[in-house]
């Protein structure tokens, strides 16, 4: 008989963090659920990953969208591990300036997502005897730094999403993970947050000779996933070695 793979569902599947998760998890044995809003890219990614002989499905979904999140959750007949990767970063003005709209889109995405989601594909954990939940967090989730109030308020939210879930799951066959990287250089985060503007998308990287990856952060989720079931990997904070802390970033020829 041939045994089923554990299914794990990577939302935000479509770009950067969550495709090269979704990579890393079909390698490591995980029939893999891409949830995007793309469907050519995650269509792509599922081929890719099949053509290297892992397994993998794409599914169309906007996690801000309840009725189509449980939708989707029904459409499951398990799930293992919960990947909530979605979100980003809209704008960096001041607290003073930023637009309202800016947050509440970044709060629909980064938390209503992660709980509507999470609702939703809930009993399908518990059932698996051995589930995890992955918030895909930040570390804007616990310092907070000019221009970059309505993420850190996002953030700060997941964050405690994430405490309290382990608190009231503490009785279920259930894991918590937090991962929370600091400067990760992405095709797209920087470029959406600063609205498709090139030159300063750049800037935030500019003399930092190795940043993070989006597979290096794909590395460390597959890693905490894999660990033995009765081992939590309660928060990992990832940072490149030139990022001593949110402000202090060593830059070449600065």
């Amino acid at each position: 008989m041939t045994e089923v793979a554990p299914v794990a569902v990577v939302t935000g599947a479509s770009s950067g963090i969550g495709a090269a998760t979704a990579v890393r998890l079909a390698q490591a044995g995980y029939h893999v659920v891409l949830a995007g809003r793309r469907a050519d890219r995650t269509e792509a990614l599922a081929r890719r990953i099949r053509d290297g002989g892992g397994q993998a499905d794409p599914a169309l979904l906007d996690v801000t969208d309840n009725a189509a999140v449980l939708a989707f959750a029904a459409d499951l007949d398990r799930c293992d591990v919960l990947v909530n990767n979605a979100g980003g970063a809209l704008g960096a003005d001041t607290v003073a300036d930023s637009d309202p709209a800016d947050w509440q889109a970044m709060y629909e995405v980064n938390v209503l997502g992660t709980l509507q989601v999470t609702q939703a594909l809930l009993p399908k954990l518990i059932a698996s005897a051995a589930g995890t939940i992955v918030i895909m967090g930040s570390t804007a989730g616990f310092i907070a730094y000019e221009g970059g109030g309505g993420y850190v308020a996002a953030k700060h939210a997941e964050h405690a999403i994430a405490g309290t879930l382990r608190l009231e799951l503490y009785d279920q066959p259930v894991r918590v993970i937090e991962i929370a990287p600091g400067m990760v250089r992405t095709d797209e985060f920087a470029l959406n947050r600063y609205r498709g503007d090139a030159s300063r998308a750049a800037a935030v990287y500019a003399g930092v000779a190795e940043p993070l990856t989006a597979d290096d952060v794909a590395d460390s989720i597959a890693w905490a996933v894999t660990r033995p079931p009765h081992v939590n990997v309660d928060l990992m904070v990832l940072r490149p070695r030139a990022q001593a802390a949110q402000h202090k970033v060593y830059r070449e020829n600065a």
